[in-house]
């Protein structure tokens, strides 16, 4: 019988982890709530920030600029979020300099550390502004990593209509875990292989009157596919991986976890 493996608790990711220099990551939570309450007394209100941090991540290549000035709301809330997130970024500008040419066109993994503390405050915004509609839509689906898996045996999960379904074979399994609490709160959880997005929103809009989506990505991921959510207008909200960990990271997949305790709160409120 195959040896159950345990994971080593804190993570380390190849540009990030949530644990930061915590054995936990419940503080990482807490300091982007906290944030983002900080920054609203300068906005009228989350979506309006939304809007602010979105259009400065996109300025990729200015940010190192911005953060020179002495003035300005731009440069103060990029200087700002570096000060207070940068404990859970530490390998980013190492993992930058050994990029290969093709790596340094790759948007999601020639992320800066400073787009990066922008994506951290987008998805706590983003759930803020659609977790009550997501939590009443008709029906709702979830979509999580398979890095999440229990590496230390064979994943028995199976294919349906959508994608590939947690049949549960490992207590240990973090794909197992965070699926029992979606369950609970009447959420479908998928371990996303094959879906397209786009073609999966036609397909379920079609048969309900609401559709909602939860993802679990690291960091870039997550960012990037709750903006395609928006695009095509459907409610979604998302929980960051504790470090990115996977094999398109770090060569090879490496155990990796969520935080389920923030999940359960976001699911039900």
């Amino acid at each position: 019988m195959t040896e159950e493996r345990k994971t080593e608790l804190p993570l380390k990711g190849k540009t990030y982890t949530l644990y930061g220099e915590e054995l936990s990551t419940d503080p990482y939570y807490e300091k982007i709530r906290n944030l983002a309450d900080k920054y609203l007394n300068s906005f009228k209100d989350e979506n309006e920030l939304l809007e602010f941090t979105r259009s400065l991540s996109r300025r990729k290549s200015l940010l190192k600029r911005i953060t020179k000035k002495d003035n300005g709301l731009q440069s103060r809330l990029i200087n700002n979020l570096g000060d207070e997130l940068s404990v859970y970024t530490k390998e980013v500008e190492n993992h930058l300099q050994n990029l290969s040419l093709y790596e340094k066109f790759e948007k999601v993994i020639s992320t800066t550390e400073e787009q990066y503390h922008l994506y951290m405050l987008e998805a706590e915004l983003v759930n803020r502004i659609y977790a009550n509609e997501f939590r009443r839509c008709e029906y709702k689906i979830a979509l999580l990593p398979h890095c999440l898996r229990d590496l230390s045996r064979t994943c028995m999960s199976k294919e349906d209509e959508i994608d590939y379904f947690c049949k549960g074979c490992s207590k240990h399994c973090n794909v197992n875990k965070a699926s029992t609490i979606l369950k609970s709160a009447e959420i479908n959880p998928y371990i996303w292989r094959n879906a397209e997005l786009k073609k999966l929103f036609g397909i379920l809009m079609g048969k309900y009157k609401s559709v909602g989506v939860l993802g679990i990505a690291c960091i870039p991921e997550l960012v990037r596919g709750m903006r395609l959510c928006m695009k095509h207008q459907v409610p979604v909200v998302g929980i960051p991986l504790d470090a990115n960990r996977c094999a398109r990271w770090m060569g090879e997949f490496h155990d990796n976890t969520v935080n389920l305790e923030a999940l359960e709160k976001l699911v039900l409120g």
